[in-house]
C-alpha cells in the first residue's frame, strides 16, 4: 500500500514508518524538520517537508495514498490545539484529493466507557479538570471533526505511551477502554494501526488499544 504518515518524527510516527517499510509498504513521511527523522534512507521512503496545518501544502502528499495515518500529538500537557488543527488540515486536503482512509491517534482520557469505578469517578475526572484539561479538550475536538467528516476513519485511543520495545501483543476494544489498560508501547500502537488499515471492523470506529 501507499501510506502517508504525519507526525513521523515522534515516537509512534517513527515506529509507523519503520514497521510500514518492513511490511513492504511505500511510505511518504511528512515532517517539518527532515533532520529529526530517525529512519534510514530507503527506496520506498519519501520524506516531504510540509506544514500539516496547511491543506494546500499537504494536498500533493495525500493524493493517491491508500491510507493516511496521523501520529501528530502535543508536547507536554499544557493548553494545545495541535491535534484538532492538524486533523482539520488533513481532512480538508484528503477531501480535495479524493483520498478516503484516515487513521488518527487520540487518547483513552476522552472517555470513561469500560473503566472501573476508581478511574471513572476519581482519577480521570481529576485529570480532565487539571493537568490534562487542555490535551483532553484538544482530543475531543479533533475526534468530533473526524467523526463529522465523510472519510473512512478510525480513531485510536491509547492510554499512556511508553518507549518500551514491542511486546508483540496488545488488546483492543471498540468504543470502550480496556480493564487495566494503563499503558501501551509506541511500537505496539504503531503495529495495531497498521494491522487495522483494511480491517472492516475498524471503519468509522474508535479503537481502544493497550498492552
Amino acid at each position: 500500500m501507499k501510506l502517508t504518515i504525519f507526525g513521523a518524527t515522534g515516537a509512534t510516527g517513527t515506529n509507523l514508518v519503520r514497521q510500514a517499510l518492513a511490511a513492504g509498504h511505500s511510505v511518504t513521511a511528512v515532517v517539518r524538520d527532515p533532520a529529526r527523522l530517525a529512519v534510514p534512507a530507503h527506496q520506498r521512503l519519501r520524506v516531504v517537508t510540509a506544514d500539516v496545518m496547511d491543506p494546500a501544502a499537504i494536498g500533493p502528499v495525500v493524493a493517491g495514498a491508500d491510507a493516511v495515518l496521523s501520529a501528530v500529538g502535543p508536547h507536554g500537557t499544557g493548553p494545545t490545539t495541535v491535534i484538532q488543527d492538524s486533523v482539520s488540515g488533513i481532512i480538508r486536503a484528503m477531501e480535495k484529493a479524493g483520498t478516503r482512509r484516515l487513521l488518527m491517534i487520540s487518547g483513552s482520557i476522552v472517555t470513561d466507557a469500560g473503566e472501573r469505578p476508581l478511574l471513572r469517578y476519581l482519577v480521570k475526572p481529576f485529570a480532565r479538570r487539571t493537568f490534562l484539561r487542555g490535551v483532553c479538550a484538544d482530543m475531543r475536538q479533533a475526534e468530533d471533526e473526524v467523526r463529522q467528516s465523510p472519510l473512512e476513519w478510525t480513531i485510536f485511543r491509547p492510554p499512556r505511551l511508553t518507549g518500551k520495545p514491542a511486546a508483540g501483543s496488545y488488546r483492543t476494544a471498540i468504543g470502550r477502554n480496556l480493564p487495566r489498560g494503563l499503558t501501551i508501547s509506541a511500537a505496539d500502537l504503531a503495529a495495531c494501526m497498521l494491522t487495522m488499515i483494511d480491517d472492516p471492523a475498524a471503519m468509522r470506529a474508535c479503537v481502544c488499544v493497550a498492552n
